[in-house]
């Protein structure tokens, strides 16, 4: 079948992104679903700075390649072996198919999933394959999702079965944003009780672990960011303090108004400044955790002694140490009752025409969450 796509050809244009058009729509090529695979019609995706970082080339990916990750929709077709989906079930997509068969797996840890990783940096399907295409020109697909399309094929690894009675807009922020950002508090992180917890960088996981935190009980939200629009979004979110990062002395100024330092620091923007503020803040025995993915090639130091002396800890969290069957649902009942408010995360919707312009916003730091509705 022919689904109207979002494809980048090459990567690290200049901006404005409106411009230089880094991501052509174009028609292409979607091949039936192969056994354990799905066809989607795509509801809603969310343009996400993992997507971004695609474009600047940041996050190196083979191309050309059919964008898109976070995001929702509703099955139309099921290929052979899978018997726990039918025609007009409700799904999210996730980004890292999980086989439960390697070490990561099997230690309940699906985010480490070795042939899912492997799948994700090839472009392909979790089964090493591709379905998209223009004529005899093979198309990558993005972290096996590839949702900036009317339409997608995907592994029944990269999709988790929800409930219908959540609008698709709310339910993509779900397979990207909040797992990574509401998991890293409570799993990767365990926030304990009555804790003092910074997030630096307030984007949708940044925004998302804000809210985590509250919902955690944490006693202290510290919001750091150099975008005061977001300070402001992140005090009605619940943030207790807000805190500009452009200033030269905010880890002096935290840690002065914390008395040495919060228990809990989230760096979710991928920023080694961003990083250098988290540890900083962090106090005595406090836990660093960050989200970010940076740029392959960047580099963070910090004094080597402070992991003893101050026997500080120091973490990564991809996807929010989640499993996605598990979480997604758990996350999305709090969300129905009114305590963790996700939908807040939204900034404004566009069509798929429009995604140039979004990612331009998205670049400045203008935007939260952009949802492409199809």
């Amino acid at each position: 079948m022919q689904t109207k796509a979002a494809v980048l050809r090459k990567s690290g244009v200049k901006h404005p992104y409106t411009e230089s058009q880094p991501v052509r729509i174009e028609t292409v090529e979607l091949d039936a679903p192969k056994r354990g695979e799905v066809l989607l019609e795509i509801k809603a995706a969310s343009l996400c700075h993992s997507d971004l970082s695609v474009i600047n080339g940041s996050r190196p990916r083979p191309l050309p390649m059919v964008l898109g990750h976070e995001a929702s929709g509703v099955v139309k077709e099921v290929g052979k072996g899978i018997e726990d989906l039918e025609e007009g079930d409700h799904v999210v997509c996730v980004f890292v198919p999980s086989c439960g068969h390697c070490l990561p797996c099997k230690e309940g840890r699906p985010a480490l999933c070795e042939p899912g990783a492997k799948a994700n940096n090839e472009g392909t399907l979790f089964n090493g394959e591709r379905r998209l295409r223009q004529g005899d020109d093979t198309i990558h697909h993005h972290i096996g999702v590839s949702a900036f399309s009317e339409y997608a094929v995907v592994s029944r690894n990269s999709i988790v079965k929800v409930d219908k009675d959540i609008p698709f807009e709310k339910l993509a922020l779900f397979g990207c944003a909040v797992i990574t950002g509401v998991g890293a508090v409570v799993n990767t992180a365990n926030v304990k009780l009555g804790s003092t917890v910074a997030i630096v960088g307030l984007g949708g996981i940044g925004l998302s672990a804000l809210l985590g935190a509250v919902t955690a009980g944490a006693s202290r939200v510290i919001a750091v960011d150099i975008n005061e629009n977001k300070l402001k979004q992140a005090k009605k979110l619940g943030a207790t303090d807000v805190f500009n990062s452009k200033d030269e002395t905010v880890i002096e100024q935290i840690k002065e108004a914390t008395n040495g330092g919060v228990n809990y620091a989230f760096e979710t923007a991928g920023a080694v400044p961003a990083m250098e503020v988290a540890y900083g803040i962090t106090k005595r025995g406090g836990t660093t955790v960050t989200t970010g993915l940076p740029h392959p090639q960047h580099q963070f130091s910090f004094p080597y002694v402070t992991l003893t002396a101050e026997e500080k800890t120091l973490k990564g969290s991809y996807v929010g140490s989640c499993v996605p069957d598990r979480d997604i649902p758990r996350f999305m009942e709090l969300f129905k009752q009114e305590k963790l408010p996700v939908d807040q995360l939204m900034t404004e919707f566009i069509k798929l025409d429009d995604i140039n312009e979004g990612f331009d916003k998205l670049a400045k730091g203008d935007a939260s969450r952009i949802i492409i509705q199809f």
